[in-house]
């Protein structure tokens, strides 16, 4: 960022206002959240130009009118209704070439746009590299080539992830050496190179790197960096991303990744037992607090050309130095918090062993989540249901093989100049874009947060603490007669072995 310890980032919104924006994965998680600050908070903005796709059969106007019907917008509703005439849907798909926009949209983007978004991301662990490839790495690269058309172009911001460099224990806020893989390279091989060829070469590939999604997001900086002499760019990476804290509405979130997933996963009695080492500590960032980055950042590299700064800008987006808090504590907090204001409808009563163990890990799985949940699904077979419990545990099972390497690696992600640059903001900015309430209340309150969002975004319960506490404690019999039985037929199986009965 500027180099003067004076620097002061005042009039944010004053900057945004006239200029349009070009952003990719505006319907994904951060994306919706970015629109909504930006729309509400920089109200003079010209256009919101937003690539989108349709999608299971909706087009690109549904998916909009839905979106904007989220509570995330109640309060942009409520404050400018007309805002939404900002914005203008266009037609494409980050894993073609040319961002599969048509020829006209393109030209509309290069003669209009002044900021560039790059927010799309494929964020599966287990997607094969072609897709890989052309959603995380050969996207940026169209990006960077329609970025040099545009006469207008301010600033390239590509959202990136602190986790892209994980085979460095300490990540650093700069621009790293390329790969040892060329990016050019492995766009060419996944162009021509077949399916089937391509997934018996994918372990050698991608080397060190714990999955494809790494692998190909480290890709994607050395694109930002091959451009960076060329085009304004900025690099913001985000740690693991969370719900909101206060901005504009408390503990929104609409996906189950991350820590929110363990929470619902424990509260139903769905996780009876996970692999992890309890003392790991989880580096995560408020998505409304990584938003007010993003646009500072923006801000800030919109002061200085390519000639002034011929590197890309980084900035790391964590909770390093700030706050602490490991996956035990997660966990007991998040139970402790369930007995007070319980999910509703558990599966069984939620309880959770720690194994540090992967081999201990994986004999209770099979023998007391996965068989378990094929019986029952056998009685909901016959009673009419559909039988899910052994999906969804294979679906833990599969999260807890991809997320054994973070579980076993640890990170100091250094996030001095995102920090610096929220305590640039002036004071009449600072209630708007650097609000750091996330640093100002307790782990407690943001994993009540945390929770009480999940209940209300994600299963869209009703807060009946007093029926939902009932249908625990009947749980808790249902848990204490079947732990009896099970020790006292151990019991017997042994006393039989031994020919004591």
């Amino acid at each position: 960022m500027n180099d003067n310890k004076n620097y002061v980032i005042r009039n944010v919104a004053k900057f945004f206002a006239g200029r349009s924006i070009f952003i990719t994965g505006g319907t994904g998680f951060i994306g919706k959240v970015l629109i909504e600050k930006l729309l509400r908070s920089c109200p003079e903005i010209d256009k919101l130009y937003l690539l989108i796709r349709d999608k299971k059969g909706v087009n690109i106007e549904e998916r909009l009118k839905k979106i904007f019907s989220l509570p995330l917008f109640d309060k942009l509703n409520e404050m400018n209704p007309s805002a939404y005439k900002k914005i203008v849907p266009i037609f494409g798909d980050i894993t073609k070439k040319n961002l599969g926009m048509n020829p006209i949209d393109r030209q509309i983007i290069i003669d209009n746009v002044s900021i560039i978004i790059h927010n799309a991301a494929n964020v599966r662990f287990d997607d094969d590299l072609q897709n890989a490839i052309f959603t995380n790495t050969r996207s940026i690269h169209e990006i960077c080539l329609l970025g040099e058309s545009m006469k207008k172009l301010e600033v390239l911001l590509h959202i990136s992830s602190t986790y892209a460099h994980c085979d460095k224990p300490v990540v650093h806020e700069i621009p790293y050496k390329p790969s040892d893989f060329n990016w050019m390279d492995a766009i060419k091989i996944a162009e021509n190179v077949d399916d089937y060829l391509l997934r018996v070469l994918t372990s050698k590939l991608i080397g060190n790197m714990p999955n494809t999604y790494i692998f190909t997001k480290k890709l994607a900086e050395d694109v930002i960096n091959y451009y960076s002499d060329r085009l304004p760019c900025v690099i913001c990476r985000p740690s693991i991303v969370i719900n909101t804290i206060d901005d504009p509405i408390p503990g929104w979130i609409d996906n189950f990744n991350g820590p929110v997933g363990l929470m619902v996963a424990g509260g139903k009695g769905l996780l009876n037992g996970a692999y992890f080492n309890s003392d790991k500590v989880m580096d995560y960032i408020p998505v409304d607090l990584a938003v007010k980055v993003f646009i500072l950042a923006i801000y800030t590299r919109g002061q200085k050309t390519v000639e002034q700064h011929p590197t890309a800008m980084v900035y790391n987006e964590s909770s390093y130095k700030l706050k602490k808090i490991t996956l035990q504590y997660i966990i007991s907090k998040s139970l402790e918090y369930n007995q007070i204001n319980p999910l509703s409808n558990p599966l069984w009563y939620p309880t959770v062993i720690i194994f540090s163990n992967f081999y201990l890990y994986y004999i209770y799985f099979i023998f007391l989540q996965l068989l378990p949940a094929m019986v029952i699904d056998q009685i909901l077979k016959l009673m009419g249901h559909k039988p899910i419990l052994a999906k969804i545990q294979r679906k833990i099972y599969i999260s807890s093989v991809f997320l054994s390497y973070f579980i076993d690696h640890s990170w100091d992600f250094v996030n001095e100049k995102a920090v610096q640059l929220l305590d640039s903001v002036a004071a009449e900015d600072r209630v708007v874009f650097a609000s750091k309430s996330i640093y100002e209340i307790s782990e407690d309150n943001a994993l009540k947060s945390s929770i009480l969002g999940s209940k209300k975004y994600l299963l869209k319960e009703e807060m009946n603490i007093e029926k939902n506490q009932r249908g625990l404690r009947r749980m808790w019999y249902l848990h204490i007669i079947t732990r009896t039985l099970f020790y006292i037929f151990c019991l017997w199986l042994v006393l039989h072995m031994w020919n004591l009965i």
